[in-house]
């Protein structure tokens, strides 16, 4: 008996319901051998790979470290236990199924990185069928049987085949069975069979990705006959032909930009001839979804090392396939716009990363210091960009940055916005750290705060300042890293100095309703807006003032304004 329930793509599924675990002795260590090369004494390859320089990477070509590539995959003990299982299921039925986990399981196991992401390839069965054979196991061990959850082919999110996945001593572990891809002209939707070993690595994307790690004779098998030999040079290559891998299905440019940049491998050279190559190009553009594209950069932009996965989309001609740009802007866009993007992007990571993890340390876990960072990265790379506009269907005009991160990446609209406001007050940044830095120009700014409700005092201007200016972090243009980096520590020190650091915690005394009540209007409108703003700047001013005090204040204040118009109108 099984459960079958359609499901969403990985990521999305939750615990079916509690384990219960059967005492048994656990199994010996598996320790799995890489066939298909020369045996070592070491247990560890020491090999050239391309360098990253925690900024803008290295051209393919200078000198490279050494990196250690393990000989054999050692799994962990959960690993082993349910490798195990899988492997009393196929001896207790007589299947003769060779179970082979696939692809990144396998190179991060070589590289000595942990992975729970384990797909298993049959050779005999589909993965639905393999499943519901574990749970009849469980059964006739007196177990109990788990929901067996079923992915449904999306070729739109690159699923060609129908996955099986089931929860196995509390890892979710994917089925599926071997397959062969035929790819028809102007598709990137194959016509899937049921392949050999060799043919499903060969169908993969990258030959590092290729590799299988057979459970039943405990070896890592390179069917391609180059996928270790290209994990140890650090090399991102195709299987097959890299041009007809990428007309097939064009995502995969992006997938080996992603790779080579988060292990700080190389390009080869053909794949980089073949991404760069016009109709790869024009394919790109159009065979792929937006919503796939803008996945992938979003993955490199939260990776570790982003600025060299944008310098790949740059050098290879890439950049305006992947950030589409809208027609007649304004001002129009200049052939150096990629370059100047991602130069801004670098010179943003080098300054965060000279200043530390703390420049995003406004969240209270790590979770939301990644997405601000990954949201100031967004910016930066879109800093030339950001006084572009287009004019929409309703004859609006739209920042063009807007376009590009909501239509072009399709990503959240939120996302949009708030980079859009991030580059708006850069500006008031640039003049908060001339204010924080000298008193020469307290007088002017006071005269900008003040109006005819509220006069600030002189020794408070630059605390309602640095908030009303809403404050936000924008490029130097000093050429030298050390001097960012100081005035930026200085300015932060001012701020912290100014009781702001927490600022943005800040509650209004009163919202719209009360304004109206103390205003005595029944509906809203500009002047609401008006006293809203009024309200932030009396509160930044008055940081123990009371919500009746601030009453009091504005009521006062509108009377003594009725009062000077009156005089005046006399």
């Amino acid at each position: 008996m099984s459960l079958r329930l359609l499901l969403p793509p990985r990521g999305s599924l939750r615990l079916l319901s509690p384990l219960r675990r059967r005492q048994t002795p656990r199994p010996p260590p598996f320790r799995a051998t890489a066939t298909g090369v020369p045996h070592r004494a070491s247990s560890f390859f020491s090999i050239p790979i391309r360098a990253f320089t925690g900024v803008s990477g290295m051209a393919a070509g200078t000198h490279k470290p050494t990196v250690e590539v393990r000989e054999s995959v050692e799994l962990t003990e959960e690993e082993e236990r349910i490798f195990a299982r899988l492997l009393d299921v196929v001896r207790h039925f007589g299947l003769g199924t060779q179970l082979r986990v696939a692809g990144g399981w396998v190179r991060d196991k070589l590289l000595g990185k942990g992975s729970a992401d384990i797909d298993i390839a049959l050779d005999n069965m589909t993965g639905q069928n393999f499943c519901e054979r574990v749970n009849e196991y469980s059964k006739f061990m007196g177990e109990e049987q788990k929901g067996i959850g079923v992915i449904q082919c999306n070729p739109d999110q690159s699923k060609h085949l129908e996955t099986a996945r089931m929860l196995i001593y509390g890892i979710w572990i994917d089925f599926v069975n071997l397959r062969s891809e035929k790819y028809a002209e102007n598709s990137r939707i194959p016509t899937v069979e049921i392949g050999t070993a060799k043919e499903d690595a060969l169908r993969r994307d990258l030959t590092i990705n290729s590799l299988f790690f057979n459970i039943n004779t405990k070896s890592v098998e390179d069917l391609t006959g180059r996928g270790l030999e290209d994990l140890k040079k650090g090399l991102i290559d195709t299987p097959l032909p890299a041009k007809s891998t990428f007309l097939d299905d064009p995502l995969r440019v992006l997938r080996a930009i992603r790779f080579a940049a988060r292990f700080s491998f190389t390009l080869a050279e053909d794949l980089k001839e073949a991404a760069s190559d016009e109709k790869v190009k024009s394919e790109l553009g159009s065979k792929i979804s937006r919503e796939r594209i803008g996945h992938e950069v979003d993955l490199m932009m939260s990776d570790k090392h982003p600025v060299n996965a944008l310098r790949y989309i740059r050098d290879l001609g890439l950049f305006y396939v992947v950030f589409a740009f809208p027609e007649k802007l304004e001002p129009p866009a200049l052939d150096k716009h990629d370059w100047l993007c991602v130069s801004h992007l670098e010179a943003a990571w080098k300054l965060a990363h000279s200043i530390g993890r703390s420049v995003f340390s406004c969240g209270s876990d790590s979770k939301s210091q990644d997405e601000q960072q990954r949201l100031c990265l967004y910016s930066a790379l879109f800093t030339p960009v950001r006084n572009m506009f287009y004019m929409d269907k309703k004859s609006k005009k739209v920042p063009v940055v807007s376009y590009i991160i909501r239509d072009s990446l399709k990503l959240k609209a939120s996302d949009a916005d708030t980079i859009v406001n991030i580059h708006v007050v850069s500006e008031k940044f640039a003049e908060l750290i001339l204010l924080l830095e000298s008193n020469e120009n307290l007088e002017t700014v006071k005269e900008k705060l003040d109006d005819e409700y509220l006069e600030i005092p002189t020794d408070l201007v630059k605390r309602v300042f640095a908030e009303v200016g809403n404050a936000s972090d924008s490029l130097s243009k000093q050429d030298e890293l050390d001097k960012r980096k100081e005035r930026y520590i200085s300015v932060e020190r001012s701020i912290i100095d100014l009781d702001l650091d927490g600022v943005w915690k800040m509650k209004p005394l009163l919202d719209g309703k009360a304004i109206m009540g103390v205003m005595q209007v029944k509906s809203g409108g500009p002047l609401i807006g008006k006293w809203q703003q009024r309200l932030v700047k009396w509160q930044l001013a008055h940081p123990q003032g009371t919500m009746e005090e601030c009453m009091e204040w504005m009521k006062q204040s509108e009377q003594q304004s009725k009062r000077q118009k009156i005089e005046c109108s006399t």
